[in-house]
């Protein structure tokens, strides 16, 4: 099928979710998503939903703030899960992210976070091996490499939990990475 034929907005609509841990390239791939004008997330919303938490806090956010800063996180997620109402899209990030992030925090799955897992399901999730460099100009506060570690493989068991199948894509330079995404992705029903 060619890219053309994914990209009929009169189909029904096809959700895919792309993902990683932190150092692992989605901001190029997105980036050259939009240059490629395929349907998918603007910015990063949950990064956006972090900063307005810190500047309201003054301060990073600790783990007594998680839980606020999480449900705000699925609420976005679940809207633009909701707006999409055909065609295909690219998300950044995926309700199931959550899992991955909470867990990090030590905080447990919470009802909300569980029942839209169930009810809002994606068509194929993708994940973004990390890049061999960390080089990053937002303003996240990474402790350590091994952190950045963790956090990936935890957004993976997520996914794995959520009852996923992660499509793993390895690094490389993001116009490849498109090109890896588009063969692997399912073709719909007619």
């Amino acid at each position: 099928m060619s890219l053309d034929q994914l990209l009929n907005p009169a189909t029904p609509p096809r959700r895919y979710v792309i993902t990683g841990g932190p150092s692992s390239g989605k901001e190029a791939v997105f980036g050259l998503l939009h240059e490629m004008e395929i349907p998918s997330t603007e910015g990063e919303p949950a990064r956006e939903i972090y900063r307005k938490h810190r500047d309201r806090l003054g301060r990073h956010l600790q783990v007594g703030d998680r839980q606020e800063y999480s449900r705000d996180v699925l609420a976005a997620f679940v809207a633009e899960f909701c707006d999409h109402k055909q065609g295909l899209r690219f998300y950044n990030r995926g309700i199931p992210d959550g899992y991955g992030w909470d867990a990090f925090f030590g905080l447990r799955p919470y009802p909300e976070l569980e029942e839209a897992t169930r009810v809002y399901r994606y068509d194929a999730v993708f994940v973004l091996d990390a890049l061999d460099d960390f080089d990053s100009e937002d303003d996240l506060v990474w402790a350590k490499e091994r952190e950045i570690r963790r956090v990936h493989e935890l957004i993976v068991q997520g996914y794995y939990d959520a009852g996923y199948k992660p499509i793993f894509v390895p690094a490389d330079e993001p116009r490849r990475r498109i090109d890896f995404i588009c063969a692997q992705l399912p073709v719909p029903a007619s």
